[in-house]
């Protein structure tokens, strides 16, 4: 098994230091040679400032993790990761050399190649690696204390996933199950006997919390022996997959969910570019589009030109969000009942104007003024009224997690026909269901791909949009 390790470990990092030679030579051929070093032992000195940079930056980000029960996008983060040091390092030597007339456009292209070939070199070895796996190299052997329901989860999980690259030993439980998928060891007071009898990589607790007694013998009778130990906690459910564990003074404390969104560098990089966008929106539609939108809204009803309705955002902080008026001004945001009244088909309060503004989604163009008041984002969970939050946060499970993150002007469940009239429990739930995965897998791409999706569904209608 160690061998398969080291040697997995040094084709990786021969691999990185070819593809890092090869990009370096490739910017320098793109980049005019005389242009970018004035001489030979400066081009050797800042080598050696990018493969010190690369290890370094790997060995504090992870790139030679094994990875094994990890998607490729793990290995992506990474790698930008180090991509961004080491143009650091890069940017040092130079500035050590006194290489002041050294192209910035160099390190623009050396940095792109390398994360693009990097990231194609580790994809194929990540790949041949799956493939000796499934054929049974590259694999470690897997023993599971448990057989509860838990266990037997994870004992599918491996089993219907070969590319993780473990073999089953078998079980180790008080009591034999009958419907028992995989070898039953024996008790769990065989457990030394086992390790003694057979190489166990790694040893994985499935027992109930209220053994605690019996899991703190296990783990040390497993410290006699060179295998790793793991636990899963049984109430697992609880927890999402953008979960995290940190440290509080001595205390190991997991957080149940870790939005990434709401990190301080993402919530600027987010906020800059929701700023940007509404600028040039205000610059280029906005500054012809609005005179006519109001100048028809006069002609066609009266009353004002905006409608403004109080809504829920961050932290359920609340704001006023502001859109063209497409009803008549005598409408009620309540029934009779004294529910919210939510707009429907062929809704009688809509006037003309409003009709055309509410399927062309022109209605909500004036919130741009509230993404460059940082009260609304360009995509995130949709901000219900007031009202419908109210009725809802009771009634729809982890409505209230919404509000964790900033409201947007279109969302994840949007461009997937979930917006307008919720008419039933089930549709809410849905929308909301759609929401939390926009949070727990928000990636600054993902926004990107939901703007794209959001222009096309304005180009081929909405039937929701009414």
């Amino acid at each position: 098994m160690n061998i398969y390790r080291q040697a997995y470990f040094y084709i990786r990092v021969l691999a990185d230091i070819i593809v890092l030679l090869f990009c370096f030579q490739l910017a320098y051929i793109i980049i005019p040679s005389s242009v970018v070093f004035r001489a030979d032992t400066n081009i050797y000195f800042s080598l050696i400032a990018v493969f010190a940079s690369w290890l370094i930056a790997s060995a504090k980000n992870g790139i030679y993790d094994e990875f094994r029960s990890k998607n490729f996008s793990y290995e992506l983060i990474a790698i930008i990761k180090n991509c961004f040091f080491m143009m650091i390092g890069v940017s040092l030597a130079i500035l050590l050399l006194k290489e002041n007339e050294f192209p910035r456009r160099f390190l623009v292209v050396y940095s792109f190649t390398s994360f693009l070939f990097l990231s194609a070199e580790k994809y194929l070895i990540r790949e041949f690696i799956h493939f000796l796996r499934s054929k049974g190299r590259n694999l470690k052997t897997m023993m599971i204390i448990g057989a509860g329901a838990v266990g037997r989860r994870f004992f599918d999980e491996i089993t219907t996933n070969p590319h993780f690259g473990y073999r089953f030993v078998g079980f180790l439980d008080d009591k034999l199950k009958k419907d028992l998928n995989g070898e039953y060891l024996g008790p769990i007071s065989n457990l030394e006997s086992v390790l003694e009898s057979r190489i166990v990589d790694n040893v994985m607790i499935a027992l109930p919390n209220h053994a605690f007694s019996k899991i703190n013998d296990i783990v040390k009778t497993c410290e006699r022996y060179p295998t790793h130990v793991r636990l899963i906690p049984d109430y697992f459910q609880c927890i999402s997959n953008r979960y995290s564990v940190t440290m509080f003074g001595n205390l190991p404390v997991i957080s149940v969910r870790e939005e990434k969104i709401n990190e301080l560098h993402w919530r600027l990089v987010k906020r800059g570019f929701d700023t940007a966008f509404a600028l040039l929106v205000f610059i280029f539609i906005l500054s012809w589009l609005f005179p006519l939108i109001a100048l028809f809204s006069k002609l066609d009803s009266k009353g004002p030109i905006l409608f403004k309705q109080e809504r829920w955002g961050r932290n359920n902080r609340k704001f006023y969000i502001y859109k063209f008026r497409s009803m008549i001004t005598a409408s009620s945001d309540l029934d009779e009942n004294g529910k919210y009244n939510q707009a429907t088909r062929n809704d009688p309060r809509i006037t003309k104007l409003g009709k055309f503004l509410r399927s062309s989604n022109f209605d909500e163009l004036p919130q741009f003024w509230n993404i460059l008041k940082g009260e609304l984002s360009l995509v995130g969970p949709r901000p219900h009224p007031s009202p419908l939050n109210q009725e809802s946060k009771e009634k729809i499970d982890k409505y209230m997690r919404r509000h964790l993150v900033k409201p947007g002007l279109t969302g994840w469940a949007q461009v997937h026909g979930m917006r307008g009239e919720t008419k039933g429990k089930s549709l809410m739930q849905r929308r909301v269901e759609y929401d939390l995965w926009y949070i727990e897998n928000w990636s600054f791409w993902l926004d990107l791909q939901i703007i794209l999706m959001t222009i096309w569904v304005m180009i081929k209608g909405d039937k929701n949009a009414y």
